[in-house]
């Protein structure tokens, strides 16, 4: 996600198709990831990741994997979707999502994130927990408190901004079950 502060462009109806990232995908995902990993702005990962190690935490740690295409068939976006915690903790999802640059106030960061919310639900998560939501990522922070998120606590300086040094992150949720739900 960006920092733009602007209004979403008009929302156009994009044709968009969100599948499982297939093994030809890698090469699209990584054109996006790349980046917004250099930047060191909203990723916790090093700046100097080789695409090796990017892809290892991208895709093989996760339970799922999916992408963004436009109408032409070019990747714009991906998400992965995986545990966020071991064992006990395992029935808490936790996602990461891309879209690629010039593409972005389109509302394709939405509808992977509703995508990614059905996916879980799908896969029995009875929550979906973001941990490290960098303060400064106004839009990504408004993308998912949109998409129901909301913020239950502030990690003071736990970012290490490439820009603007320590600033705050937060951790959102949402639950994906009632309380009453097994």
């Amino acid at each position: 996600m960006d920092y733009d502060h602007r209004p979403p462009l008009a929302q156009l109806p994009l044709p968009l198709q969100i599948r499982a990232m297939e093994p030809g995908d890698w090469p699209g995902v990584w054109t996006l990831l790349e980046p917004v990993f250099r930047a060191g702005e909203t990723f916790p990962h090093d700046p100097a990741i080789s695409e090796l190690v990017a892809r290892a935490l991208w895709v093989q740690q996760s339970q799922a994997i999916m992408v963004a295409l436009d109408g032409d068939g070019s990747v714009v976006g991906s998400y992965y979707l995986r545990p966020n915690s071991l064992c006990l903790g395992a029935h808490v999802a936790n996602a990461g999502y891309v879209v690629a640059e010039e593409q972005r106030r389109r509302g394709i960061g939405s509808r992977l994130c509703q995508h990614s919310l059905q996916a879980a639900r799908q896969r029995g998560f009875r929550a979906m927990q973001f941990n490290l939501v960098v303060s400064t990522n106004t839009a990504g922070i408004h993308c998912w408190q949109r998409n129901g998120f909301e913020i239950v606590g502030t990690l003071p300086g736990a970012f290490r901004h490439s820009q603007l040094g320590f600033v705050d992150a937060h951790v959102m949720v949402q639950r994906l079950q009632g309380a009453g739900d097994s």
